[in-house]
């Protein structure tokens, strides 16, 4: 299990849900691994689990829509382990889910910031490095919402997710011929804390081919996928991780 062997891996949204999930898993894989996301106590508790499993892991808490988080992260990933070689930009919010015209301007620009600025504030800090170290992967955390389908309430988040594409094939454009592979993954509804209550899980479960949602370990597995040399060739695309749900709707 050995797939990110020597490789420094950075994930935000690390503290729960398919951020947590990857960054176990990397880590097993040999990663050495930043953790990032707000809440320092549930960082500090996976960062604790993955080194007495053996594993390296440094937590950096703090807000992934200041520039300063990941400038903060992307030098620990150097200070401590001496480099990075991937970044999995996945942290999220669905947000105020209302019509769109419900919606208040702080309402959206919340939601844009946290699904997509914050992506792109990740990729600014992440590639030069990157690039030092004979570059790189970049997997951003996307959605079947926006990129599929539209869902009530949801325009914001779908707006958001979509404009991650955009951001892939711009780094692909820009950075490709450099090293840096930017791929985005793109879940189907998967148990984690955004996931809502049992009737929203089970609703969400009735739009997959497959009639379940994912647990976040699978998710992980897709994110390791792009994450690691086992997807080389591949740059600015989309993996579908969903269970069928943008090749049906039953």
């Amino acid at each position: 299990m050995t797939h990110l062997s020597s490789k420094v891996a950075l994930i935000t949204g690390a503290s729960s849900g398919i951020g947590r999930a990857a960054a176990i898993l990397f880590a097993a894989e040999g990663a050495s691994v930043v953790l990032v996301a707000r809440r320092r106590d549930r960082l500090e508790e996976l960062a604790g689990r993955i080194q007495q499993d053996g594993g390296r892991a440094v937590a950096i808490a703090g807000d992934v829509t200041e520039e300063g988080t990941h400038e903060a992260a992307v030098a620990a990933a150097v200070s401590e382990f001496g480099g990075l070689h991937v970044a999995f930009n996945n942290a999220g919010l669905v947000g105020a889910m209302k019509p769109l015209t419900e919606l208040s301007p702080r309402q959206w620009s919340d939601v844009l910031a946290v699904n997509l600025t914050a992506a792109f504030l990740g990729a600014r800090a992440q590639i030069p490095v990157m690039m030092r170290y004979g570059g790189g992967a970049l997997v951003f955390t996307g959605s079947f919402v926006g990129s599929n389908v539209g869902l009530p309430g949801m325009a914001a988040y779908g707006a958001a997710k979509a404009g991650l594409m955009g951001l892939v094939r711009g780094i692909t454009a820009d950075y490709g011929a450099s090293g840096i592979r930017a791929n985005a993954l793109l879940p189907g509804g998967t148990a984690t804390e955004m996931a809502g209550d049992a009737a929203r899980r089970e609703w969400a479960a009735s739009l997959h081919a497959m009639k379940r949602i994912a647990d976040a370990d699978e998710i992980a597995s897709a994110a390791l996928f792009l994450a690691s040399d086992m997807s080389s060739f591949g740059m600015g695309s989309a993996l579908w991780a969903d269970g069928g749900n943008a090749a049906v709707k039953l």
